[in-house]
């Protein structure tokens, strides 16, 4: 990427949750008629599928979801726990031709690929690589990975992820380093899980704050809320796009 593209003026960012429950409390922002995701899409820009991570959905209903939102909305999608969490990177192309096959019917709207791995797993730079060369074999969208082991943070691992074009996510709260976050790709992506409750709290506006500055320097971000265990995210989520219209 040349120079001049790091300078340009920031994009408006992605800002959604997990998933596109609407909580009760936060109806009244939201068109009153159509699917829940045709409500959700009238008023974010993406949605991150985390459903995908415990059971396959079939290309129409990944289809289905597409033709409901709007031409500029953009889905992310979370990588299947038997490629990351059980079958641990290794041995894994029958299912993730699976999972291209499927999650590639949203077509343009494939924004984001994502894969989160478990505290407990330690980083392999073969398996890693190779599952990196197949994602964008098979995707042309952008790829983030939340690793959450302290080898995924060494500068080895930082370049791993550079040469192969991925997206360290940020999280919160943080697991599996200290110290400064040093990204990887030009792209964020965010994931806000709740602190101090993870997947319950809400982020006082403060914090938003905060999240809203960070972002707006940025060139392009996705920023996902994923505390929807309480309700929070969606209220957290309109309370920072606010701040970034």
């Amino acid at each position: 990427m040349s120079q001049s593209t790091l300078q340009a003026t920031p994009s408006a960012p992605f800002i959604g949750c997990a998933g596109w429950s609407l909580p009760g409390a936060a109806t009244e922002h939201f068109p009153a008629a159509g699917s829940h995701l045709e409500r959700y899409a009238a008023v974010f820009n993406c949605v991150e599928i985390n459903s995908s991570f415990y059971r396959p959905h079939q290309p129409k209903t990944y289809a289905r979801w597409a033709a409901a939102t709007p031409p500029h909305f953009r889905f992310a999608v979370k990588l299947p726990k038997a490629i990351t969490h059980e079958a641990r990177l290794v041995g894994i192309d029958d299912t993730l031709a699976r999972f291209a096959g499927e999650a590639g019917a949203l077509e343009e709207k494939l924004g984001c690929i994502l894969v989160q791995l478990p505290p407990s797993l330690a980083l392999d730079a073969t398996a890693a690589g190779a599952l990196f060369d197949a994602l964008r074999a098979r995707f042309g969208c952008l790829v983030a990975c939340e690793a959450r082991h302290a080898s995924w943070f060494t500068p080895a691992a930082t370049q791993l992820l550079r040469d192969a074009g991925v997206t360290r996510v940020l999280a919160d709260p943080v697991v599996g380093y200290t110290g400064p976050f040093e990204p990887t790709a030009p792209t964020p992506y965010v994931r806000l899980h709740g602190s101090p409750r993870i997947y319950y709290s809400a982020y006082d506006a403060q914090r938003l704050a905060d999240v809203h500055a960070w972002l707006a320097q940025q060139q392009q971000a996705w920023c996902i809320f994923d505390n929807t265990a309480g309700g929070a995210a969606v209220p957290d989520a309109l309370a920072l796009m606010a701040m970034s219209q």
